[in-house]
């Protein structure tokens, strides 16, 4: 069995000592680094081969007896690989260099400023010379100042007895861990060999789904799979890729989504299929403001014990919960507690040991906050990436970065007397941005403007910015009241810098005035290709979802290309079990709204009052919500009726989920909001939801934003309507009618209100159990249907 690991995750798993830095700081000149790496290689000459992959194989015939531990399994073999970064080809031999860029002033690094850097180096050249069968090797460590691009060499000769010692004690040193993955390995893989599936027989459309995922899996591709509602998604994806796993088609799982709750049932299928024998280490990344165990979040080593000697302590720790198998929130907190370490960095490592890894869209896609642990290079992973249609939003939103004027005026101000550098570095942001906002003013309508160019000198200044910040923040120690702002603005121009290096034609700079500020925003109307590139960085992806329609519309948007899958299931469950109205004669328009409060009122009333039960209805706007809730509770006495408020708590919604019951005593109606937090992933089956009422077409509102994104791709397909407004508003009706037939014996009854569901263009969105739709037109003539709906139960 070969376990196979990089260079440098090998050094500092072994050799890496001291406190935790707070991890961004300093990350952003990641992009400069790339440029100055490449700089360098090619000012070296000829002589100089950059970007070489090295790797070996340990044991080997090569490698002496006396070298392998006797503990060491006879199966076990590592593979241990990396890239030097260039390879000098001397008259006196070759020389191995490992360039390493840094903000600091070169005066401050001496030729032991860092172990592992040397320790790097170090294996490569033993790599290369037994590959070349050289018995010397020089090693040059490369040290390149980002804001000067000075440099500083130091330059070591090592024999190939001295680098055989050194890298062979390294491995040595991992050995113990590596047997003890391997032991992992081959376990996990005779479980998932024997592993049945849970249920005694798969739903209608399920074995379809499990079979195309595994395929999709085995053959490296993308699948764009819609499957109803209560087909059982999280289990028919997983259940398979665990199998392709066993097979060696994957090496790691990461179950991507948007919210809480679907993380909950994601993590819920893997407890069912580990009480049934399946043995597998399971992750769930939890977001570090929830993890924190500081009162105030500091992550300088100074104010953290948690950081402070992070890297003396975490080893032991990821040994010592490796005996667990399922790394909840709860596990993580009780070993960093245990250990004395950070428990959101604590939960970043043990993401690099863990088979299947729960979390959040943006630990894959989000550029500021993606693992790049893992996802620099790429590898052997798998994307399961649920409930899809979130991702459209999402992607816009991680891709794209805003700044406000008003908030560095007064951090300028409040650095005046304390730091000059920062405060000439802050003056020439304002001063951009007050350039932006007066060309914002004489330009744009209505105070608002939209360009296709990238705002240069406001980008300048703020990376002029960042290096002062990292500067101040390494070098100054002192407790300035305006530091936490400092951060704040530092990660703000951090964020709107990398977007800049991405903005392309996929994007404008969109600028507008608030009440009391001047925003700018690097707007991404069209995420697909940059999704596209951070799908690419493993080996194969799945994302699905109820309501991927029209397919080609999420194809589009969300990185799919000719050659990707596709998968359309239709409903497992009986058509006849849902009664699907529409009242055509009423406008929700939002012009016409005020008018329609007592129709819509009467419509809910006519679906909720003939069989007792629960319901819930669906309003687009706050506003209009609560108009018809105050009518409809003061005409209905009799009715039980509850109402969302913004901003609900994670405790608040399970509160009010709960007033959902079986075999209500009263009927109840909950008024909700169309698209959020009660719009989709919530399981109310049976008799703890009868029924749905959906009051309006969904249509996000009307706004410069949403009116940009209509012109691009008007211009780009002909779509910019239906991409901007159509699908996004129908997929949100889509969700919320699916939250009634949630299983083969769940029975309901949905209301549509509105005339534009009357019309073909809304009409062609309607999935294919939905071919009984009853147009009712007015409440008189939906009573007669509901009551023989209802009967017939």
């Amino acid at each position: 069995m070969i376990i196979k690991i990089s260079v440098r995750n090998l050094v500092e798993f072994v050799l890496r000592r001291g406190d935790l830095q707070p991890g961004s700081i300093g990350a952003s000149r990641a992009l400069e680094g790339i440029k100055a790496h490449q700089y360098i290689q090619k000012i070296s000459g000829a002589d100089y081969v950059p970007e070489v992959t090295l790797s070996y194989l340990y044991p080997n015939q090569e490698t002496q007896d006396s070298w392998v531990p006797k503990s060491i399994s006879e199966n076990l073999c590592l593979e241990i690989k990396g890239r030097a970064d260039g390879i000098i080809m001397k008259e006196s031999g070759a020389c191995i260099d490992e360039i390493k860029t840094t903000s600091l002033d070169l005066d401050l690094i001496d030729e032991s400023f860092s172990d592992l850097h040397w320790a790097q180096a170090q294996c490569y050249a033993f790599m290369y010379a037994m590959q070349e069968g050289l018995e010397t090797m020089e090693t040059q460590l490369t040290y390149v100042q980002l804001d000067t691009v000075q440099t500083k060499k130091f330059l070591r000769s090592f024999s190939r007895t001295e680098l055989t010692e050194f890298f062979f004690n390294l491995v040595e040193q991992y050995l113990t861990w590596a047997c003890q993955l391997q032991e992992w390995a081959l376990k996990r893989d005779d479980s998932i060999r024997t592993m049945q599936f849970p249920f005694g027989t798969y739903r209608p459309g399920q074995r379809e789904l499990a079979v195309a995922v595994y395929q999709t899996i085995k053959q490296s591709q993308k699948l764009f799979a819609q499957a109803p509602t209560g087909i059982g998604k999280t289990i028919g994806t997983l259940f398979p890729a665990l199998k392709a796993m066993a097979e060696g088609f994957t090496v790691q799982i990461f179950y991507l989504t948007a919210k809480t709750i679907t993380r909950t049932v994601a993590e819920k299928a893997l407890t069912d299929l580990q009480s049934q024998g399946l043995d597998i280490k399971r992750l769930t990344l939890t977001a570090k403001s929830k993890l924190c165990f500081l009162s105030e979040a500091s992550c300088l080593p100074e104010d953290c014990p948690f950081a402070r000697g992070y890297y003396d302590r975490v080893r032991g720790a990821v040994e010592d919960v490796f005996k667990e198998q399922a790394w909840t929130r709860q596990i993580i907190e009780l070993y960093a507690r245990k250990h004395v370490v950070c428990p959101f960095e604590f939960s970043l490592e043990m993401a690099n040991w863990a088979d299947v890894v729960i979390c959040d869209y943006n630990y894959v896609f989000d550029p500021r906050v993606y693992l790049r642990r893992f996802f620099l290079e790429g590898g052997e992973y798998t994307f399961l990436v649920d409930e899809a249609h979130n991702l459209v939003d999402r992607a816009r939103d991680m891709f794209s970065a805003e700044l406000g004027k008003e908030s560095w005026l007064s951090l300028k101000r409040l650095t005046k007397e304390d730091d000059l550098r920062l405060t000439k570095s802050l003056t020439k942001v304002n001063s951009a941005l007050v350039k932006e906002k007066k060309g914002c003013t004489e330009a744009g309508e209505n105070g608002e403007s939209v360009e296709k160019e990238s705002p240069t000198k406001l980008i300048q200044a703020l990376r002029n910015f960042v290096k002062a910040a990292e500067y101040f923040l390494k070098t100054n120690k002192q407790l300035f009241s305006w530091r936490e702002q400092l951060v704040e603005h530092y990660f703000q121009a951090l964020s709107f810098t990398r977007t800049a290096d991405s903005y392309n034609e996929r994007y404008v700079t969109y600028k507008y005035l608030t009440r009391d500020d001047f925003k700018i925003k690097l707007f991404c109307l069209d995420p697909s290709m940059r999704l596209k590139e951070a799908l690419e960085r493993g080996r194969s992806a799945v994302l699905f979802s109820a309501t991927l329609s029209p397919m080609e519309y999420f194809m589009n948007v969300l990185g799919g290309d000719q050659t990707s899958y596709k998968l359309k299931l239709t409903s497992p469950f009986p058509p006849q079990n849902l009664c699907l109205l529409i009242n055509d004669r009423i406008s929700t328009k939002y012009k016409q709204r005020a008018a329609t409060y007592e129709q819509v009122t009467e419509a809910i009333s006519a679906v909720v009052l003939y069989k007792k039960g629960n319901y819930l209805a669906y309003f687009p706007s706050y506003h209009y919500m609560n108009e018809v809730y105050l009518r409809f509770k003061a005409q209905n006495p009799q009715v039980d009726v509850i109402c969302q408020s913004s901003g609900l708590t994670e405790e608040e919604r399970e509160a009010f989920l709960i007033r959902f019951s079986h075999n209500p005593e009263q009927t109840l109606v909950g008024f909700v909001l169309m698209g959020g937090i009660f719009g989709e992933g919530i399981d109310l089956i049976g008799d703890r939801l009868s029924g749905a009422i959906v009051v309006g077409v969904g249509l996000p509102q009307v706004c410069m934003e949403r009116e940009i994104l209509r012109t691009y791709y008007e211009t780009a397909s002909h779509q910019g309507f239906e991409f901007a407004y159509l699908y996004p508003g129908m997929n949100k009706v889509l969700q919320a009618v699916g939250r009634v037939i949630r299983t083969e014996k769940d029975k309901g009854i949905v209301l549509l209100i509105d005339e534009r569901f009357s019309k073909a263009s809304y009409r062609k969105l309607f999935p294919d159990e939905w071919k009984k739709v009853c147009n009712a037109g007015s409440v008189d003539s939906m009573l007669p249907v509901i009551k023989n709906f209802w009967i017939s139960d």
